[in-house]
């Protein structure tokens, strides 16, 4: 596996290392470069929850190998300028809406 990238989503189990008999949903935040055993990576990142918030931060020593990408669902679209829209009680004069 190649080393995870600032952003990636990993679920870390007992298979990366063995302090994670309960595993662990992992936001990176940088995989150091440092010389370590043959596979084995030093990363910080946050522990996040089910709902993907981060609950604490963390550096953690792992095997590459253990590591297993997670594939979140694509965010819901936002349509910049969507188009007019009408206010009830205003003779429905169109006023225009942005996201963002």
């Amino acid at each position: 596996m190649l080393p995870p990238r600032s952003g990636d989503v990993l679920q870390v189990t007992r298979a990366a290392s063995v302090q994670f008999a309960e595993p662990i949903l992992f936001r990176v935040i940088r995989a150091h470069d440092w010389h370590t055993y043959d596979g084995w990576i030093w990363l910080d990142g946050y522990e996040l929850n089910s709902a993907l918030d981060a609950v604490a931060r963390r550096s953690i020593f792992v095997q590459l190998d253990g590591l297993r990408a997670v594939r979140l669902a694509a965010p819901a679209s936002r349509h910049l300028n969507a188009g007019p829209r009408t206010v009830p009680g205003r003779n429905a004069s169109p006023i225009r809406v942005r996201v963002g």
